[in-house]
């Protein structure tokens, strides 16, 4: 195949769960995408067909503009499944991409490139953990200019990844679902279970990892697949469900050992390669607490966290590999932000509008948008936030948002009753303009990216007593009091929410708003402009501000 200047190439990854498209121009991205947010369900499997379709048409391509395809292997549970998907995958791809070079790639080399190569480092260590790809469960990595060198594999069934969504289900949460909820109520328990979770797992100079299966019963699903022997060295009844005490002190350790075996395989990462930077990517980083621990632990200068790490991530880091790890493209583009999603034309949502049938005000320009929005946030009113291109990856970052003022009385009962219908343990977001994050809160590079945790100051944490997290006295090197989840806004990424910030700061005092996903319980974060009036009308949200239009009820 003749080398093309900037060649298009498409990454994909695909199979049970967490499917998803990007696309490339050289080594510039120009789309990246979730098939779950297009489809509106989680867990789509196959190949992402609504993902491919819409990186084609943000690139203005067609299917026979593309260069090279290269594919994260599918993920399957049976061996049998992923022998025959790894058989007919590039050949159905071939057949869409007729001028393609279609390349599948090992998992966690996707992992590892989706971490390094968008990252600020030229040298670093890389660390991936997830549940399972590839029958591998995670690996250590040297990043170097453009190469990638694997240093150590960790192979199923020893993985942290699995163990804890074992925890998550035990904990009465949903294993592969919602491992973000156990890890917020592990703020709010002692770690009295460590110690035995320490016998479940552990790392050592013989093995990065090893997992003690004698604690599980094969095939076992209902209650993390715990063998009677974990429940009796723990002093619980199989039979009986958690306490609300034992299920919170069981999330905290957890959590402990999860950041103790991460820290302990860590110092065997600045061991064997002597670098200061640390790039990590897999569901389980996917972990703000953990995050803050690593930049707190003091054995890297700096740490970088792809943000949209799970299994989506791996159709970029797919992309990326193609293009720096095969093509040799030098020109590593350091990311900025996760507005690869689609945007929508005032023209395609009033069309939305008026299909709904529904009354609106018309806000031409920017300076009305963010006045109007401003006023209904003075109101303590809660507001729907949909602008510009979606977010890749799992988090809101101010594209698909709900906004709250926290100066309001009972917002977060406001927030978490009638609008997200969550759990009171978990902890909003607070966003800040970059400029004055610092007056009220201590933050890492990685807060623009919701990534980690910040620490918030003395003087304001009475204000924001209802989203700060207890401290964690047990890990040795987290930050202590004051622990917050920060959002830093930047003005060349997102600069209407940073006008929004700066303005509701000028009116109110404060230049800091709550900020919590703009979806329905259970759902993805809401893409299109249909998808926002829906969640808008099913829940308790009192604006929607979408485009340049401002919907109330």
């Amino acid at each position: 195949m003749t080398r093309i200047a900037a060649p298009n190439i498409l990454g994909l990854s695909g199979g049970d769960h967490d499917c998803a498209a990007s696309l490339l121009n050289g080594t510039e991205i120009v789309a990246s995408f979730e098939e779950d947010k297009l489809a509106r369900a989680r867990h789509s499997a196959g190949l992402p067909r609504r993902a491919i379709r819409y990186c084609l048409q943000a690139g203005g391509l067609r299917p026979e503009d593309i260069h090279y395809v290269a594919a994260a292997r599918p993920l399957y549970g049976d061996a049998g499944r992923q022998a025959a998907a790894d058989h007919w995958i590039p050949k159905r791809l071939k057949q869409t991409f007729p001028n393609s070079k279609i390349v599948l790639l090992d998992h966690h080399l996707c992992h590892a490139a989706a971490a390094y190569y968008p990252s600020p480092f030229d040298k670093a260590g890389i660390l991936t953990l997830d549940e399972k790809g590839d029958w591998k469960t995670g690996g250590l990595w040297l990043g170097e200019g453009n190469s990638l060198r694997s240093l150590e594999d960790i192979y199923y069934p020893d993985s942290l990844g699995n163990l804890y969504s074992r925890v998550t289900s035990l904990a009465g949460f949903g294993a592969g679902a919602d491992e973000h909820k156990l890890q917020w109520l592990s703020a709010w328990g002692k770690p009295n279970y460590a110690g035995l979770l320490r016998q479940v797992i552990r790392s050592d100079e013989s093995s990065l990892l090893t997992v003690d299966q004698s604690y599980f019963v094969s095939g076992r699903q209902e209650r993390g697949g715990f063998s009677e022997k974990f429940f009796h060295d723990a002093g619980w009844k199989p039979s009986e469900p958690l306490t609300e005490e034992a299920r919170a002190d069981l999330a905290a350790s957890m959590q402990l050992v999860l950041e103790e075996i991460v820290l302990e395989i860590s110092q065997r990462i600045a061991a064997q390669t002597k670098v200061e930077s640390l790039a990590l990517s897999g569901g389980v980083a996917l972990n703000p607490l953990l995050i803050e621990r690593l930049e707190s632990c003091g054995l890297f200068r700096e740490i970088f966290v792809q943000p949209a790490a799970g299994n989506a991530g791996t159709a970029l880091g797919a992309a990326l590999y193609c293009a720096h790890g095969m093509l040799n493209l030098s020109a590593r583009q350091r990311l900025e932000h996760m507005y690869f999603g689609p945007q929508y034309s005032g023209d395609e949502i009033k069309e939305v509008l008026d299909n709904c049938k529904l009354d609106f005000r018309y806000l031409p320009t920017r300076g009305d948008l963010v006045a109007a929005t401003v006023e209904a946030l003075q109101k303590n009113r809660i507001v729907g936030w949909f602008q510009g291109r979606a977010e890749f990856g799992p988090r809101a970052l101010g594209a698909r948002s709900i906004l709250a003022s926290p100066l309001g009385p009972y917002v977060n009962e406001n927030l978490n009753d009638f609008v997200k219908h969550r759990e009171k343990f978990r902890p909003f977001a607070v966003s800040v303009q970059e400029e004055k994050a610092g007056e009220f809160f201590a933050h890492g590079p990685m807060a623009k990216y919701l990534a980690s945790l910040g620490k918030i100051k003395p003087a304001y944490r009475e204000k924001f007593a209802a989203n700060v997290l207890p401290p964690r006295p047990e890990a040795e090197g987290s930050s202590g009091e004051g622990r917050i989840r920060v959002h830093v806004v930047s003005r060349k990424t997102n600069s209407l929410l940073w006008d929004l910030l700066g303005a509701f700061g000028k009116a109110s005092g404060l230049p800091v708003l709550f900020n919590t996903s703009f979806n329905l319980f259970g759902e993805p974060l809401v893409c299109s402009p249909r998808d926002a009036v829906r969640s808008f009308y099913c829940s308790g949200i009192d604006d929607l501000t979408i485009g340049n239009f401002l919907l109330s009820k």
